[in-house]
């Protein structure tokens, strides 16, 4: 007689264990606390969406993120997910291609809009996906109107 509300007690931990990382995963759906945390005067991309697992901030340009000069650094071309401004000025125009002639298709994250959690449904200006497509970023002055396209 003891087993069966022994039995009954392992199949309720088992049902709360299902329960608890379907709660906790919902919880993230923005990116307002990385924003809260964020430096002022920074730019910040991330490899998954909802601005998880950070792959490298900056506070100027940087015209090859495959390269290993500039703030972001070899492999972390093509793998943003999601992406944070925090300028002070300027809206932040990122690539999918790499240069200083900044050509290729862009899409810009303006200081208003503060961050995009889920480039899945993003397009640079060219019409490819944006999502895993960053390869470098430059920031714009707002009033030069740069920005053909915004990311949301």
């Amino acid at each position: 007689m003891r087993k069966i509300p022994a039995v009954l007690a392992a199949l309720a931990f088992a049902g709360l264990g299902a329960v608890v990382p379907a709660t906790s995963a919902q919880a993230a759906v923005s990116c307002s606390d990385n924003y809260t945390d964020a430096r002022s005067g920074y730019m910040y991309a991330y490899k998954h969406a909802y601005c998880e697992s950070h792959i490298g901030n900056s506070d100027s340009w940087d015209s090859d993120w495959g390269n290993s000069s500039g703030p972001f650094q070899g492999g972390d071309t093509n793998e943003a997910s999601s992406i944070l401004n925090k300028g002070n000025t300027h809206e932040v125009q990122f690539f999918n291609g790499t240069g200083t002639d900044w050509a290729g298709g862009h899409i810009c994250l303006s200081r208003g809009e503060a961050y995009a959690s889920n480039l899945e449904d993003d397009e640079f200006h060219n019409g490819v996906d944006a999502n895993d497509a960053i390869s470098s970023h430059r920031w714009v002055s707002p009033t030069n109107n740069n920005c053909a396209k915004w990311a949301t």
